[in-house]
């Protein structure tokens, strides 16, 4: 990026960063996510860092926090109460320490003082006398609102400090003798500072009684606690349950490093953090946060990474402030949900339908712990409605395994220099059509596309279909480039020795990919349906086919499948429980084509027999319940979640409406999880899950 490109962007990245920030404290309004807003500052952080003749005073990266609301009365710190720049990767944190250690003289061994980042709201607490005379939020950083009879409703929080005489003793029986000494003589006030939060286990019952007050759902438990904090009525902090840890001390007691800070304030009487610790190298660390990063569930609060502090106070000290952080901290993010980017292209992929899918080429950002280069777009209405253009500013989510999506187009950002994207007219040597009705822009002889042959081979070998472990669309490129497969039915026909010709494939691999297909040749009938790739027909939509059909007939071969298909005509299909009129019309032609007749037949020549047994549930506990599913679960997988509400008579639905019966919220679920909330759908946790189905 040239010099004039780089102040346009940082210019803007301001004005965006500013507006949001003055959304949020001021206004304690959000548009977009915290994760976004990290993404933004981080970018706008890296420019700096490399054209430093645009730092300028009214920079986020050179300022704290927000100004304090009108309805408290304002106090200001002793000291800035500073906050932490961010980072986002081990690479991050080397430039980091790169960075601080050219400011040390040479030699100087360096550990730190890890703290898991909480996600709440930063208050100090001011002792005098060992009494808790005054509390405040951070503010500004110079200026912050006097919030102390909430504080006071705090449990955590000491109103008085312990009696001097047991401080002095504990902190000799932990070796910290001068500090005791030093403590033994003091008289001024005790200042502290640290983090006001709510456990996760108080936010859902909280959520609970506002569900049966019918009042909106609260967003996530750091707007609770600092919205409590904030309440000029302090039974309201009162009725909220907060918790707090202290992992700060502002006062000289004599204390030499951070560690011994955490050490005091515990002696003192404070609530502190039993998880941090000390870490002699940025190895460790990483080692810290890659530990917290996989069992921060198991907490009882939200974290979102963690704060890496230089230990040693003097080091510490001496290597001061630049804008509104310390050199010597960092907030050594975990991996957001959420990240801001740059689309660099539109591109369109087609499906085994034949159906154009646009798909944004993104500047690869890091989102839940993967690189993320492509995110997908759905149709023409899905970027009408977005208004995203090529060379955009978006923030992009992704909720556990699902595609990454675009949530925002960031128009304040925009340079006039971005392009619209239009489908093309022509795909694969045929005209691109979109018909009345229908979202997708499609081609109409899809099977006359060889990139659409292929589509359906890689969904024929996927995971919920025949599920061919070790064959990925690689391998199935390299057959069908070779001439061994021209369609599925061929996978049957392989042979170790056909593979082993083949350029990188030795004789073991051969034999695992073999011996795979072999494997896979007996299938239930819902996983053939699916497999089959017909249509409109989806993974729920089988089992609602294989259900009717197994009524006609037992259906253990291709061949039985399409002989009791085709007895069925239009009406027939129409008047199937759980099947519509466009799915029905999707399968009459199905078994009305001597393509697929020829398919089956083929299938059936090879081998491939269908599972007999039956699809009916084994209970009717959850007829006429409907479940949606998002998010990760920890004790099954969704597919093994699926069989269970199945088993006990409860349908699947891909969508939440005003007819689903409940939702079942996992880890990091998406947005099926808001629209439960907004049309106020009875969401369970896991754990409520796991009761309901009697695990």
């Amino acid at each position: 990026m040239i010099k004039p490109e780089a102040k346009e962007r940082i210019e803007k990245l301001k004005k965006e960063i500013n507006h949001h920030r003055y959304l949020y404290h001021v206004l304690d309004r959000i548009e977009i996510s915290d994760a976004a807003l990290d993404s933004l500052k981080k970018e706008l952080f890296d420019l700096e860092q490399k054209f430093p003749e645009f730092i300028a005073p009214d920079s986020p990266t050179q300022r704290v926090g927000g100004e304090p609301l009108k309805g408290f009365k304002k106090i200001r710190h002793s000291s800035p109460m500073l906050s932490f720049n961010d980072a986002f990767s081990e690479e991050d944190m080397g430039d980091w320490e790169n960075r601080f250690r050219k400011l040390l003289p040479g030699g100087v061994k360096v550990n730190y003082f890890c703290e898991l980042k909480i996600d709440g709201l930063a208050v100090e607490f001011i002792y005098e006398n060992n009494i808790f005379v005054r509390g405040s939020t951070r503010g500004d950083g110079i200026i912050g609102e006097d919030v102390t009879q909430n504080l006071k409703t705090i449990e955590a929080l000491p109103l008085r400090l312990r009696d001097k005489d047991e401080v002095i003793k504990d902190l000799k029986k932990l070796g910290l003798d001068r500090v005791a000494e030093k403590f033994e003589r003091y008289s001024g006030k005790i200042e502290a500072r640290g983090e006001v939060f709510m456990n996760k286990k108080d936010f859902e019952v909280l959520n609970k009684e506002q569900a049966k007050k019918n009042l909106p759902f609260y967003a996530n438990p750091r707007n609770v606690a600092a919205g409590s904090i904030r309440q000029l009525n302090p039974k309201i902090a009162a009725s909220r349950k907060l918790d707090s840890y202290a992992y700060s001390l502002v006062s000289d007691l004599g204390q030499k490093n951070h560690e011994e800070e955490h050490l005091i304030l515990k002696t003192l009487g404070f609530k502190t953090n039993p998880h941090n610790k000390r870490a002699e190298s940025l190895e460790e660390v990483f080692a810290f946060h890659g530990y917290w990063s996989e069992h921060r569930e198991k907490l009882p609060y939200e974290i979102d990474g963690v704060v890496v502090i230089v230990n040693n106070e003097k080091d510490f000290e001496e290597l001061g402030v630049v804008g509104k952080a310390p050199r010597g901290a960092v907030a050594y993010k975990f991996s957001p949900k959420e990240a801001t980017t740059i689309v660099e292209d539109i591109k369109v992929s087609i499906g085994r339908t034949g159906a154009l899918t646009p798909i944004a080429v993104l500047k690869p950002v890091a989102i839940g712990g993967v690189t993320v280069s492509r995110a997908t777009l759905h149709n023409e209405d899905e970027i009408k409605r977005l208004d995203v253009k090529i060379g955009d500013t978006v923030i992009v989510g992704r909720a556990g395994d699902v595609i990454p999506d675009i949530r925002l187009v960031l128009k304040n950002l925009r340079t006039g220099k971005e392009k619209s994207f239009y489908f093309p007219k022509i795909f694969c040597g045929q005209p691109v059509v979109r018909k009345i009705g229908e979202a997708a822009h499609r081609i109409l002889a899809p099977e006359k596309c060889p990139l659409v042959r292929r589509e359906r081979l890689y969904h024929f070998v996927s995971r919920k279909a025949f599920d061919v472990r070790g064959l990925g669309p690689k391998i199935i490129d390299k057959l069908s480039d070779e001439g061994l497969i021209q369609d599925a039915a061929d996978l049957f026909l392989l042979k170790v020795g056909d593979l082993i010709p083949i350029e990188r494939f030795a004789e073991k691999s051969a034999f695992n990919i073999v011996e795979s297909i072999f494997r896979s040749k007996t299938i239930k009938l819902t996983r053939f349906i699916f497999a089959l790739g017909i249509k409109r027909i989806g993974e729920e939509s089988s089992y609602a086919i294989a259900q009717n059909l197994s009524k006609y007939g037992q259906i253990d071969r291709p061949k039985k499948f399409f002989e009791i298909g085709k007895k069925l005509n239009l009406p027939d299909w129409q008047n199937l429980e759980d099947i519509g009129p466009v799915v029905a019309q999707s399968l009459f032609d199905f078994f009305h084509s001597k393509d697929n007749f020829d398919f089956l037949e083929k299938l059936d020549k090879v081998g491939i027999k269908i599972e007999a047994g039956k699809t009916e549930a084994k209970s009717e506990k959850f007829k006429g319940l409907s479940f949606v599913l998002t998010g990760g679960l920890k004790s099954m997988s969704r597919d093994e979640a699926k069989e269970k509400i199945r088993d006990l008579g409860g349908e699947i639905s891909d969508s939440v409406s005003q007819k689903t019966s409940y939702v079942i919220a996992g880890e990091e679920p998406g947005a099926k999880y808001e629209r439960a909330k907004k049309l106020k759908v009875r969401i369970l946790n896991e754990n409520e899950f796991l009761e309901m189905v009697g695990k």
